[in-house]
């Protein structure tokens, strides 16, 4: 299946011409390793697959006793994987490159030697026992993989037009008229509903059978629960607790992530390795609550105050309904009909958030809560900076609505009081494209195009 990421490798390629390795990191079974393969088979005469989470002692050891011999290296990779080797025309993948930190760190004398590319994948890059005793390769480009997004989706269902249509009407600010409206908001309910994991996404194209769709996501998260318990190490619990408690969580009105749920004893400080730990697995998207709407989001946040969003909220989904093993058919057409009456704001955040982060935004929220003056009391669900900073009118806030009816006090408060900071209100929201009263409208599916 198609994905976006494919062109950003095949750039690497050919910008680096053997400069640099590549290094892709994503959550598990989010593609990475198919990319790849896919990528070496249409770009390299030969390649080598190294899978790290399964390769034998005899393969791991030769980067600890043989970088000073690197034809003994290569001669024995092409005669254990039966691969012949071709100067600048073959590729290495060191898959679940986390199982073997040697390896990683061997990656500058590989590149200095500029026979070979290199192309490594995993996850938990950044954690302590991944990085302990090597030297983190300078000669290292990386590259972040993400679920498929709803463009991604839409060209795997076959259409490879309706998005081009909606950044067009984006750039115009013009709206795509009810009857296309309608139609995006359909399949971006299946997007909603199947995510962006590329088994689930096959499995719908092929069958649009929900319930194998759902199989397919639970499996994936009891995956995520064994390498929580199994990785983790003395972590495992408290990382656990976040990553079963996120549907509880963003199920309050305000979604910032409450510690003492977890104990009512507990500071953030206590789980904050938790947290990193999930975030460096790619399981979980975090927001910050930001203290002044003004450029430099990062530079004021709040690290008490924070929101915890799934990588993908297919997922999410299914997490969500988890009375039985699986969701019924039933309850998903009932979701995708408008017919069944749940928090639906959660889920819209969530995916908000995801499409975001896919477009290389970190994430920041605006929270303040004044007891004494409730001018000064607001939420604004995201904060991002636009693209090209001026002198003034840089933050632009964005509110995420679920249903037809709404408010925006707090927004109204803010450009109120920081109306020098702040550029263009966005509110995403079900219905389709207006601009009134300085705010911009926009649908769901634009969400990308900020």
């Amino acid at each position: 299946m198609k994905r976006k990421i494919y062109e950003k490798i095949l750039n690497w390629k050919k910008e680096s011409n053997g400069s640099t390795a590549l290094l892709i990191e994503g959550a598990r079974r989010v593609g990475k390793s198919y990319i790849v393969k896919k990528f070496a088979e249409e770009n390299y005469k030969s390649y080598i697959l190294i899978d790290f989470s399964k390769a034998s002692k005899s393969v791991t050891e030769l980067f600890d006793n043989y970088l000073d011999n690197l034809d003994y290296l290569f001669t024995y990779l092409s005669q254990y994987y039966g691969v012949k080797l071709y100067e600048r025309e073959t590729l290495f993948i060191f898959d679940e490159i986390q199982f073997c930190p040697r390896a990683r760190g061997a990656i500058k004398h590989l590149v200095e030697d500029k026979r070979y590319d290199y192309i490594e994948t995993g996850s938990l890059i950044s954690i302590r026992k991944n990085v302990k005793d090597i030297l983190i390769p300078s000669e290292e480009e990386q590259l972040k993989m993400y679920p498929f997004d709803f463009e991604e989706f839409l060209w795997a269902m076959n259409n490879e037009t309706l998005m081009d249509f909606i950044k067009d009407c984006y750039n115009n600010k013009k709206p795509l008229g009810q009857a296309l409206h309608r139609k995006a908001m359909d399949y971006f309910k299946e997007y909603l509903i199947v995510g962006g994991m590329p088994q689930a996404v096959e499995a719908y194209v092929q069958t649009r059978d929900f319930e194998k769709v759902d199989r397919i996501k639970r499996n994936i998260l009891n995956l995520y629960r064994e390498d929580i318990r199994k990785h983790s190490e003395d972590l495992n619990l408290k990382v656990e607790q976040i990553f079963d408690t996120i549907p509880s969580q963003l199920q309050k009105h305000e979604k910032k992530f409450n510690i003492s749920a977890l104990d009512e004893n507990a500071r953030y400080r206590n789980y904050e390795g938790a947290f990193y730990w999930l975030k460096d697995a790619c399981l979980i998207n975090m927001a910050y609550n930001t203290t002044e709407p003004n450029i430099g989001l990062g530079q004021r946040i709040d690290s008490n105050a924070l929101k915890c969003y799934m990588g993908d909220t297919g997922l999410l989904l299914s997490m969500t309904f988890n009375e039985k093993n699986i969701i019924n058919e039933e309850i998903y057409k009932k979701i995708l009909f408008d017919k069944l009456s749940f928090n639906e704001g959660m889920i819209i955040e969530n995916v908000v958030a995801q499409m975001l982060v896919a477009s290389n935004r970190n994430l920041y929220f605006f929270s303040r809560n004044e007891r004494e003056d409730s001018s000064e009391t607001m939420e604004i669900d995201f904060l991002i900076s636009k693209d090209k900073i001026t002198s003034k009118h840089n933050i632009i806030p964005i509110e995420v609505k679920s249903g037809e009816r709404y408010t925006f006090t707090s927004l109204n408060k803010l450009i109120n009081k920081y109306k020098e900071y702040i550029a263009q209100p966005i509110i995403i929201h079900p219905k389709d494209l207006k601009e009134e009263n300085g705010i911009l409208y926009i649908p769901l599916y634009m969400t990308p195009l900020l």
